[in-house]
């Protein structure tokens, strides 16, 4: 990816009101996120012409302030949640007619389809990215959805 084509994201983001954006391709990511809190006395307020932006895989690094100790977790192996790898709007299933990805029940293994989250007009198969059974489903089909926010709750096997 170029900076043309980061450029072109940042666009999008700002004309569709998009605060975080988050790319990850086998050995790329990206991550950008726009409109930072002020918050207490030493925050950072990222301006809507510059967003902050991460990338990996060389030590994550954000333009204008500094790197987070580390990574936020997206696919929870040991705390028995697996969790929103973006921001989008959560379907338990691939089509209104069609039966959902999984149930409270449902054993699931890494590579097993949970959901479907779509972003910016784009639906992005989700993984379990764990091996064990789905105890509760945390959210509803058709509802927004945050980056790392709890989808399924897996008892592991």
């Amino acid at each position: 990816m170029d900076l043309k084509d980061i450029k072109a994201i940042i666009d999008l983001m700002k004309k569709n009101s998009v605060s975080e954006f988050e790319l990850e391709k086998q050995d790329f990511k990206i991550r950008l996120k726009r409109g930072m809190n002020a918050g207490g006395g030493g925050g950072m307020v990222a301006d809507e012409a510059q967003p902050m932006i991460a990338y990996t895989p060389a030590p994550v690094a954000l333009l204008g302030g500094t790197a987070p100790s580390t990574p936020p977790s997206v696919a929870a192996p040991a705390d028995g949640e697996i969790k929103s790898p973006m921001i989008g709007t959560f379907y338990r299933a691939p089509s209104p007619e069609s039966a959902e990805y999984v149930e409270v029940g449902s054993e699931v293994n890494p590579d097993t389809v949970v959901c479907i989250i779509e972003a910016m007009k784009v639906m992005n198969e989700i993984k379990a990215e764990v091996r064990g059974v789905v105890t509760q489903v945390l959210v509803e089909s058709a509802k927004p959805v945050e980056f790392g926010q709890p989808l399924f709750k897996f008892r592991p096997i």
